[in-house]
């Protein structure tokens, strides 16, 4: 099983549903703010780390790059892009375990990430 904790700005709720419809018994999604979600992601109580803002940087992974590191995270979309699954998968293998995105793109980015995630560590 692996831990997905969210933080981020946006649409907290409508990620850990989609979540855990997607990854059923294998994944377990917590609901944190920012600093927790973050400091669980350190204190290895939790995975990966997901959050959602309007730039899919700034409220989303600000505290995430702060704590974890530019190495660990990654903004898998923006205002104006979203990176292809390809990309999103090439990020998962990359080793990144934040991951942030715009709240309009939070469904589709979900749909490549959570499988991602699944085949890198249940495989």
């Amino acid at each position: 099983m692996i831990k997905v904790v969210i933080g981020g700005q946006l649409n907290k709720q409508a990620i850990e549903k989609q979540i855990r419809e997607m990854g059923g018994d294998k994944i377990e999604v917590i609901v944190k703010s920012d600093l927790d979600a973050v400091m669980a992601i350190k204190n290895n109580q939790a995975d990966y780390y997901v959050g959602a803002c309007e730039t899919g940087s700034g409220g989303a992974l600000a505290m995430a790059l702060a704590l974890l590191g530019r190495d660990n995270c990654v903004s898998l979309s923006s205002p104006s892009t979203m990176k292809s699954t390809n990309e999103i998968e090439a990020e998962v293998y990359s080793g990144k375990i934040a991951f942030g995105f715009t709240a309009p793109s939070s469904k589709n980015v979900l749909n490549d990430l959570i499988p991602a995630l699944l085949n890198k560590n249940l495989g």
